[in-house]
C-alpha cells in the first residue's frame, strides 16, 4: 500500500535498458475509485505527459517505478475521469460520509499499487487543525462515490 505523495515525483525507469523515462506527475482515477494509471512527465525542455496503465507496472519500489518496455507509455487520448492534483482534481475535494457528515478535506490517498483500490484517504480540517491534532486517515471498504461537489465514502466510524 501507498500514497500518491510518496509515488509523486519518482522516477521512471525502463528495465530492459536503465533509463529514466520520467516522472510520475498524477493519478488517474475513475469515479468509483479505482486508480487506473499513472500520469508520467517525460522529456528534457518539452514536458508532455504520458499515461501508463497501472498494469503494466513491473514494480513499484521506494526508490523508483520499474516498466518492462518504454513503450508502455501511451499518449494521453482522453483526459482521464479525474486525476490527484491536475484537470478535475480530487486534492481539496470535501468528503462526507454516507451518514451526512462532514469528515474533511482530502489531502491524500492510501492506494493498493498492484491493482489500484483505494483502500484509504487522508483527510485534514485544515492548517491548525493538522499542528494541533494531526491528519485523519479515513479507511474504507467499500468504494466511494466521486462526484464534482463531493466524495462520499462508507465508513465504520469516524
Amino acid at each position: 500500500m501507498r500514497t500518491f505523495s510518496l509515488l509523486k515525483g519518482q522516477p521512471v525507469f525502463e528495465t530492459k535498458s536503465g533509463t529514466k523515462i520520467g516522472v510520475i506527475s498524477d493519478l488517474c482515477i475513475t469515479s468509483n475509485g479505482i486508480v487506473t494509471g499513472l500520469l508520467v512527465k517525460k522529456g528534457v525542455f518539452f514536458k508532455q505527459s504520458a499515461f501508463l496503465d497501472i498494469k503494466k507496472v513491473a514494480s513499484f519500489g521506494w526508490d523508483g517505478v520499474m516498466i518492462e518496455d518504454s513503450n508502455h507509455l501511451e499518449k494521453l487520448k482522453n483526459n482521464p475521469e479525474y486525476t490527484f492534483a491536475h484537470q478535475h482534481s480530487l486534492d481539496g475535494a470535501m468528503m462526507l460520509s454516507k451518514s451526512g457528515e462532514t469528515l474533511g478535506l482530502l489531502k491524500d490517498v492510501y492506494f493498493q499499487e498492484e491493482v489500484g483500490t483505494i483502500v484509504g484517504y487522508e483527510i485534514t480540517d485544515g492548517f491548525f487543525s493538522d499542528i494541533t491534532e494531526g491528519k485523519q486517515v479515513i479507511q474504507s471498504d467499500m468504494p466511494p462515490a466521486i462526484g464534482k461537489d463531493a466524495i462520499i465514502v462508507d465508513v465504520d466510524h469516524t
